[in-house]
């Protein structure tokens, strides 16, 4: 029976309370399709590796139309993305776009800039509540200071591990991509308004790992960031 445990896919989950310090949150807004998007995504694979920062791939689908449909596009994630034109005041969604902790944004091959902004967005004060995962269906959210109106509580389920595409179509075909932290889903918990709070967490695809953002409404400000790492003792797989 061990034997089997160790032969096969063992996932071993990090504790589920939040870091003492909430984790900066960077969102890569990319796209297969995209030219400019290969080094964006080269460039948050090193972002990734920060301890104190949780970095996030959300493929977008409206580059689909030039030939290559991504494969792990969704629309709720172009929809995520379209909150922050107005956040930030800009003219459209675009790609590589970087979002971080919800308070800047920039372009997603400016790694000075966003390694600057990272830094300045870990000393910005969060008032953030404590988050823990209690077991695998309950996530509860602790006391703290919410925005007037409260908050959104975001459950992301991604693939940790790199994944690799070849681009069959379009500009960027016969190259493969390599994407790190790709989300595959994306649902709204519910609201937090200050108290502690529980939540019912769904069902996610076995293997995943979970990340759990507080965050203002229409794409504000981050207030607290917990992870749940599936740590996998197999290689990588191909992302098709």
């Amino acid at each position: 029976m061990r034997a089997a445990l160790v032969a096969s896919l063992i996932l071993v989950f990090a504790p589920g309370l939040a870091m003492a310090r909430s984790p900066v949150l960077v969102e890569l807004y990319t796209a297969q399709g995209c030219a400019s998007c290969v080094d964006a995504n080269a460039a948050l694979e090193r972002t990734a590796e920060a301890p104190d920062v949780l970095a996030l791939t959300f493929p977008v689908d409206y580059w689909d139309y030039l030939g290559w449909t991504d494969t792990f596009a969704r629309p709720e994630f172009t929809a995520r993305q379209k909150t922050f034109v107005a956040r930030f005041g800009l003219r459209e969604p675009y790609t590589p776009q970087v979002v971080i902790d919800g308070r800047y944004q920039t372009g997603g091959k400016q790694t000075e800039n966003i390694d600057a902004l990272i830094s300045k967005a870990a000393l910005a004060a969060h008032g953030a509540p404590d988050i823990a995962f209690i077991g695998n269906r309950r996530l509860d959210v602790g006391q703290g200071t919410a925005p007037r109106g409260g908050a959104d509580v975001w459950l992301a389920a991604y693939e940790a591990r790199p994944q690799d595409v070849l681009v069959k179509k379009g500009d960027n075909k016969g190259q493969t991509v390599t994407h790190i932290n790709v989300v595959r889903s994306l649902q709204r918990l519910g609201s937090w308004r200050g108290r502690p709070t529980a939540y019912r967490l769904p069902e996610t695809e076995p293997g995943l790992s979970l990340a759990v953002f507080v965050q203002a409404p229409r794409g504000g400000r981050i207030l607290a960031v917990a992870r749940k790492v599936a740590i996998s003792r197999t290689a990588a797989t191909s992302g098709q």
